[in-house]
């Protein structure tokens, strides 16, 4: 595990260095002549990426309010600085395929001819507007995410069949909110809006699937506390994710559990009523637990003296072991963690990293949902993957 973070950490930092040449190179280098304008801008690229690779020491090195400022700020530039390279990139590629295609026309023309020449001045001209251009795409595209990833979740409703459910509860419903990520940008303000928005769902049971918080409890706490006010006919719950156990997983456990709601640790709990009933199984996170020492996911133990013909959802946080979780009678899996990738183009990628990357996935007749989650981490934005509260509706 030490090696794997160290592997990680080298890849950000190498990729932050060769993304602030790049855009240093076509943005800066080439496009202004004062020379003093380009030391200013080489400058303020080396200061930005000196704050991003050392992020996590300045926060942990600093007082609280400058700890802070250095999370939002890099995190802000981070996500600026990925809109600004990708567009550059797409304007680059489209340029290189039109100069192939003139070099491809002169190669197969019946007469050999040179390219016509391009004065230099107005080869400057027109490299100033391509990345002009570049620059306010790449703005655009920073900006529209930053607007999604703050604005309301979608609501995504869908209903998933359950053989062994008992038909007292045919269209029980569970709201799963996921991936809230309060700390530095998403507080009070969101978390009533959130809540807002869970309640008018009506839900019968609200599932929290871990990854509430990136901070402690005195800081977030009163943000968190929005919670509070959900209502749901049989209640809610809540299991860790890998962000609460570098959070302090015990104290939030302790401090959701004064606001009533009940936290699922390889655990599980009968709901229903003399009708019918089911079991709602939580377990910890698939990786928060070992990489600090702690007792992390365990099935078995959540499951243990189950009776098998007993309907059963499962509570994850990472869409792990999900097989397993199937062949041990367990219908309906609900998990987030991936983000559904949050940023183009990881949108595209996360799909190799996670067999359920985002969406509803089936194996035999046990289903899985992961949710892209209601907040954000890292950069203050969503592009390709907007953010979602889910309704599950349970049929017989």
């Amino acid at each position: 595990m030490p090696f794997r973070f160290f592997s990680f950490s080298v890849l950000i930092a190498v990729s932050a260095i060769l993304g602030h040449l790049y855009l240093y190179r076509r943005l800066t280098r080439d496009l202004v002549r004062s020379r003093a304008l380009r030391l200013s801008v080489l400058a303020s690229l080396i200061l930005l990426t000196l704050l991003m690779v050392s992020r996590r020491t300045l926060q942990r090195s600093l007082p609280e309010e400058l700890a802070a400022v250095v999370a939002v700020a890099s995190y802000a530039w981070m996500g600026l600085a990925l809109c600004l390279v990708i567009a550059l990139i797409v304007v680059d590629l489209s340029r290189w395929l039109v100069a192939l295609a003139r070099w491809l026309k002169v190669r197969t023309a019946d007469m050999p001819h040179e390219l016509p020449r391009v004065d230099e001045g107005r080869r400057l001209l027109l490299s100033r507007a391509v990345a002009g251009s570049a620059f306010a795409a790449g703005g655009g595209m920073a900006a529209y995410g930053s607007w999604r990833a703050f604005a309301p979740p979608e609501v995504i409703e869908l209903a998933v069949k359950i053989p062994k459910l008992p038909r007292a509860l045919d269209g029980l419903s569970i709201v799963q909110l996921s991936d809230i990520h309060v700390g530095h940008f998403i507080q009070r303000k969101f978390m009533d809006e959130l809540v807002r928005q869970a309640n008018a769902l009506r839900p019968d049971i609200v599932a929290i699937t871990g990854d509430l918080v990136d901070g402690d409890v005195p800081t977030l706490g009163q943000s968190v506390a929005a919670l509070r006010n959900l209502k749901a006919r049989f209640g809610s719950f809540f299991v860790t994710g890998n962000h609460d156990y570098s959070s302090g997983d015990e104290a939030w456990t302790a401090f959701l559990e004064t606001m009533g709601i009940q936290v699922l640790r390889n655990r599980r709990v009968s709901l229903g009523d003399a009708g019918g009933t089911l079991d709602l199984v939580g377990v910890d996170d698939w990786s928060g637990g070992r990489r600090r020492g702690k007792q992390g996911y365990d099935l078995d133990q959540a499951l243990a003296g189950r009776d098998p013909d007993r309907a059963a959802v499962l509570l994850a946080h990472q869409p792990a072991n999900f097989k397993v979780a199937a062949q041990r009678g367990v219908d309906l899996q609900l998990s987030g963690h991936t983000h559904g990738g949050q940023l183009f183009p990881m949108t595209y990628f996360i799909g190799l990293i996670w067999e359920h990357a985002a969406g509803l996935y089936r194996h035999g007749d046990a289903h899985i949902y992961v949710s892209r989650g209601c907040g954000f981490w890292g950069p203050p934005m969503r592009v390709g993957s907007p953010p979602e509260i889910v309704k599950v509706v349970l049929t017989a």
